[in-house]
């Protein structure tokens, strides 16, 4: 891999201050209009916070340079909706993935309701916001709220790692989707990025380039156990990691 002249890394370091600036200036304007739809039905509040996320989508490729390229669009069904287990790797897969499905309800931890503003804006669409440091009530809560928002036809996103893993590592995956999808019996539909080659884990500098992402085969999860399905979906995400991305180690 070349290394980057002077004037690239400068250019990038000028490009990152700026989207440094645009994001929380813009994200105060819109947590207002978030707020402001939380009366509404939670679809309307859903379409505002999905109209954020794809803006800081946009941000990111205008001024920054970080572009995506998208295969297996085909495995995503049309006819029902499911449970989507993703790679976690850095900030871009949480603004990217919520507007590609419907009225998607994101697992997070409820710390994040506490960030002013941008936890603010969040409570639009309603996310299942649990307390990781208690284990039994954050289950109990992914599979109430979880399974009443499939119900509804909603998808649920996962990020099973739990936090942002550093590329070419693989971090501890979590049952909780995978408990849910067994307990209600909706698929899986695993997710592999590799955005954090570009957005990286506490690195203030975005580097310019072409995320890669890749949605994979539906895991049907009727009859199988929770053990079994995240098993499935680890396999193909850090399978495809290693297509994917360069840094790719495989530590776990």
């Amino acid at each position: 891999m070349k290394k980057k002249s002077l004037p690239g890394k400068f250019s990038m370091l000028i490009r990152s201050i700026i989207f440094a600036i645009v994001m929380p200036v813009f994200t105060i304007f819109y947590s207002l209009i978030c707020l402001a739809s939380y009366p509404l039905p939670m679809r309307y509040g859903c379409r505002v916070v999905m109209g954020w996320s794809r803006s800081i989508v946009w941000f990111l490729k205008v001024i920054c340079h970080i572009d995506y390229h998208v295969t297996g669009l085909e495995n995503i069904p049309h006819d029902r909706n499911g449970i989507v287990m993703s790679k976690h790797q850095s900030a871009w897969e949480t603004f990217y993935l919520p507007p590609q499905f419907n009225q998607t309800a994101i697992i997070l931890k409820r710390e994040l309701y506490w960030v002013p503003f941008f936890g603010w804006g969040m409570l639009a669409c309603r996310p299942i916001a649990i307390n990781r440091s208690n284990t039994s009530s954050a289950m109990a809560q992914i599979i109430s709220k979880g399974t009443k928002y499939l119900a509804a036809g909603r998808w649920i996103l996962v990020f099973p790692e739990g936090t942002r893993i550093s590329p070419g590592h693989a971090g501890k995956y979590r049952l909780g989707g995978a408990r849910l999808a067994a307990e209600t019996g909706y698929p899986v539909l695993p997710v592999a990025h590799n955005a954090g080659c570009y957005w990286s884990k506490r690195k203030f500098i975005k580097t310019p380039g072409t995320i890669k992402l890749v949605y994979g085969p539906l895991i049907e999860s009727k009859g199988r156990s929770a053990e079994e399905i995240i098993e499935l979906t680890k396999t193909w995400i850090e399978n495809t990691m290693a297509t994917i991305d360069p840094h790719y180690m495989h530590k776990s």
